[in-house]
């Protein structure tokens, strides 16, 4: 996985959610309105979106390519069919 992609750029990504989360969670604890949390929300899921869109362009773009050029296609086809389904359900 880690050749299919720029693990530093999701790594600092998913530190930047984890303080976005851990934001949230403060923002619970001191009664900030309803309306404020949720944006965060938001950006927490939009992010999240980014980093599932940035892997699944990794994926396409090296495990992919490689299966078709040297693999089985049809498998290779079916395996990032079944990898594009589970992204969509994220959203």
């Amino acid at each position: 996985m880690k050749q299919c992609m720029d693990s530093d750029n999701l790594h600092r990504r998913i530190k930047k959610i984890i303080g976005q989360i851990n934001a949230i969670d403060k923002m619970i604890d001191e009664d900030i309105p309803c309306e404020d949390v949720l944006i965060q929300i938001n950006a927490v899921k939009s992010a999240m979106h980014k980093v599932g869109q940035i892997i699944l362009e990794g994926h396409l773009n090296h495990c992919v390519r490689d299966g078709i050029q040297h693999g089985d296609a049809e498998k290779t086809i079916a395996q990032f069919s079944k990898a594009l389904e589970h992204f969509c359900r994220m959203s």
